[in-house]
């Protein structure tokens, strides 16, 4: 039998930034089907697709992504570890989980499956359509979505909203009392927004938010007549009540655009399993109809996204370990 990590290190040589899954998707369709799996694709968008896969009828489904975010990294392996892009976040939680439904099949267990999803990293789409397809013979009692979480139970996540701030001004000569600035009223904005309190959950921590982009301006002698920025909040409270205070931190000059998201998640944890609250967002929100959910997989939140991304070839072991366990004890629930 191949060595784990070599498939790992064959999956990761594909790339697949989010919008471009399909060669990766279909190798680990082929890899479901060697195993004995029903394998179907599910369009998610037009050349994109989610990849479900059942033994049986499906009680337990274990869950992970197959987009990565940019750019790629091809994979550099040793004994012990495996460095490249997708290593922890996503695809050695999705070979773990292939390794421990390998197990539980060698066992006579049959009532698992698989839904691994495109556009995780960005907007959850695949997650999305998938819920909205739910349909016989998938009828989950539990989903277990595979992250990197330190070999950990996960308790609970944030919330997340995504939105946009633009900034409206006057063009004019910037040697006059003319305007205003776009950019002048758009950094005000976020000032009063870095400064705000944005809650504080003993579950979940406190709200943050992260100024990812900026833009504006024509020319350092102009007055600006746009600017934009885009926010990323980690939310404790919920989506609603941030995007009012949003609106009352704006000013004048300055919009709301989008503000999608959802509010903290909460997820099931084994008895007797230590857990920890994240930060870090999953397709989870997006899967209401697929049973209750727990979190948990191989690797750190910390190396994920880095240009050092990596896993541990004793995390991979533990977390087959941990997942076939625990389909053992929720399909005995």
């Amino acid at each position: 039998m191949k060595d784990a990590f070599a498939t790992l290190a064959d999956w990761i040589d594909i790339p697949s930034v989010t919008g471009d899954e399909a060669a990766y998707g279909d190798a680990v369709a082929r890899a479901l089907a060697d195993e004995g799996f029903d394998v179907e694709r599910q369009e998610a968008q037009p050349g994109r697709f989610n990849v479900l896969a059942r033994a049986g009828r499906p009680e337990v489904v274990f869950c992970t992504h197959l987009d990565t975010v940019p750019p790629f990294i091809g994979p550099t392996l040793s004994r012990t570890v495996i460095h490249g892009r997708g290593a922890c976040d996503a695809k050695g939680q999705a070979l773990s989980m292939l390794h421990a439904a390998r197990a539980l099949l060698a066992e006579g267990e049959d009532r698992i499956g698989f839904l691994l999803t495109v556009g995780e990293e960005t907007d959850s789409i695949g997650a999305e359509r998938a819920n909205a397809l739910l349909a016989e013979p998938w009828k989950p009692r539990y989903t277990i979505v595979g992250e990197p979480t330190d070999n950990t139970f996960v308790r609970g996540h944030k919330g997340l909203v995504r939105c946009s701030l633009r900034g409206h001004g006057v063009a004019g000569h910037s040697s006059q009392d003319v305007g205003p600035s776009a950019i002048h009223e758009l950094v005000g904005a976020l000032e009063r927004i870095l400064s705000a309190d944005w809650g504080e959950d003993p579950r979940f921590g406190r709200g943050t938010v992260n100024v990812g982009k900026l833009a504006g301006g024509v020319a350092v002698n102009v007055v600006a007549p746009e600017a934009t920025a885009d926010l990323l909040l980690r939310i404790v409270l919920d989506p609603e009540t941030v995007r009012a205070r949003l609106r009352a931190l704006l000013g004048e000059h300055v919009e709301l655009e989008g503000g999608s998201g959802y509010g903290p998640v909460a997820f099931h944890v084994p008895a007797g399993e230590p857990s920890v609250a994240v930060a870090f967002g999953t397709d989870a929100p997006y899967l209401s109809r697929w049973g209750t959910q727990l979190l948990y997989g191989a690797g750190s939140i910390l190396d994920a996204h880095t240009d050092g991304e990596k896993l541990a070839r004793g995390a991979f072991d533990r977390a087959v370990a941990t997942y076939a366990g625990t389909v053992r004890g929720l399909l005995a629930r």
